[in-house]
């Protein structure tokens, strides 16, 4: 129980984090009618990024549902673990998006979404899922090769966040680079607004599942166990 509470509030405060610094930077951006703001945003998504999953990543440090759904597939956490870190990501996502709306001006807050994505008009949504799955299997292979390879660098949280930044200069203009179907899950709950989401769980799920079960089937070596995920059974 304490063990689950422990991932529980891990999962919670870094996915809180996440979602507040980059959606606050998004309405930012447009509270200050910022030109440079796609740089702005992929610079708070990769910072925070970086620095919660870095206090984290000895509990949990996935703060994303692609990433604890990869974990799931390859056996790195048990599925009573994985729902454990799935209710915390959403309710932490969910609620942030809500203290957003709380806090920042009214004229922002009915403009930005509360820092949600949205698909560009000129973008299809075949094409939105795709490069929400592209940018996902990069992000979560990374994740794979620095946080769960056993022989990966010791660079803490930073490889990640450095992709998920890359990714935002990348696609941001056309699907607002989620690759985290939490974070664009939370703004739409607190804005009312379900436009696109289809397009933020399905790119992003299949594109982490594809990237966990690469890695594990080609560069993992066998007979590896995880750390700190919850027990794991032996493969039959």
């Amino acid at each position: 129980m304490r063990d689950s509470l422990r991932h529980f509030v891990a999962e919670f405060v870094g996915t809180f984090a996440l979602v507040f610094i980059g959606g606050g930077a998004i309405m930012s951006a447009e509270l200050a009618k910022n030109p440079a703001g796609i740089t702005q945003i992929a610079l708070a998504h990769g910072l925070i990024l970086a620095l919660m999953v870095t206090a984290t990543m000895r509990v949990s440090g996935h703060l994303n549902p692609a990433v604890t759904l990869g974990f799931l597939v390859t056996r790195r956490i048990e599925p009573v673990m994985a729902m454990v870190y799935l209710i915390a990501q959403i309710l932490a996502a969910v609620l942030a998006a809500y203290a957003l709306r709380g806090l920042f001006p009214e004229v922002v807050v009915a403009g930005s979404r509360l820092g949600g994505q949205s698909v560009s008009i000129e973008v299809s949504t075949m094409q939105a899922i795709l490069l929400e799955f592209i940018a996902t299997f990069f992000l979560v292979f990374v994740v794979f090769g620095t946080a769960v390879d056993p022989r990966a660098p010791k660079v803490g949280g930073f490889a990640i966040g450095l992709t998920v930044g890359a990714d935002i200069l990348a696609i941001g203009p056309l699907t607002g680079a989620s690759m985290n179907p939490a974070r664009s899950f939370g703004p739409a709950v607190a804005s009312g607004i379900f436009e696109g989401q289809a397009v933020y769980w399905i790119g992003p799920i299949l594109g982490g599942i594809a990237a966990a079960l690469v890695y594990e089937a080609l560069f993992i070596p066998h007979g590896t166990e995880p750390v700190d995920h919850g027990p794991v059974r032996p493969i039959a």
